[in-house]
């Protein structure tokens, strides 16, 4: 499947208003419409499956016009979070923080790095596009309670 860049996709990529790691913006700027997500996910630049999957889920990018809506790739990623729920996005990020820095500090040494971008996040949605790093890390088992905080 093909992906292009949606309007706020290119807005994110002038004004960086969604922090993209430096191998997430990468394969995102190649997402021209002419190469498809296999093609990115093979240049070497590291990127998983599920930050592709991610960027979907963020809006960022979109299936190329014409091609039929099955092909749309499955975000495994945190679902959106629900309307009905009462919880401001601040409140969600005050009750999943500590859930994800318990996850990312019980990795040991192999999270460090992890650890140390969840402590650096200030709002729901920096810590909402850290959740399938955390997922991918610790498991969809372990990360339950966090996707519990983030989308409930």
């Amino acid at each position: 499947m093909i992906l292009v860049k949606t309007e706020a996709g290119q807005q994110v990529l002038k004004d960086r208003s969604v922090p993209l790691t430096p191998r997430q913006r990468s394969a995102f700027i190649q997402f021209d419409g002419k190469r498809s997500i296999d093609d990115v996910l093979g240049s070497g630049l590291g990127i998983g499956r599920e930050e592709v999957e991610q960027m979907v889920a963020l809006g960022l990018l979109a299936p190329l016009a014409g091609q039929p809506p099955a092909a749309a790739p499955a975000v495994s990623a945190a679902p959106a979070p629900a309307a009905s729920s009462g919880r401001s996005r601040q409140q969600r990020y005050k009750d999943a923080y500590p859930i994800a820095t318990q996850l990312t500090g019980s990795l040991g040494l192999m999270g460090f790095r992890l650890n140390l971008q969840v402590e650096g996040t200030t709002s729901y949605e920096d810590l909402l596009a850290l959740a399938p790093k955390i997922r991918a890390a610790v498991g969809p088992e372990k990360a339950a309670a966090l996707d519990k905080a983030l989308n409930d």
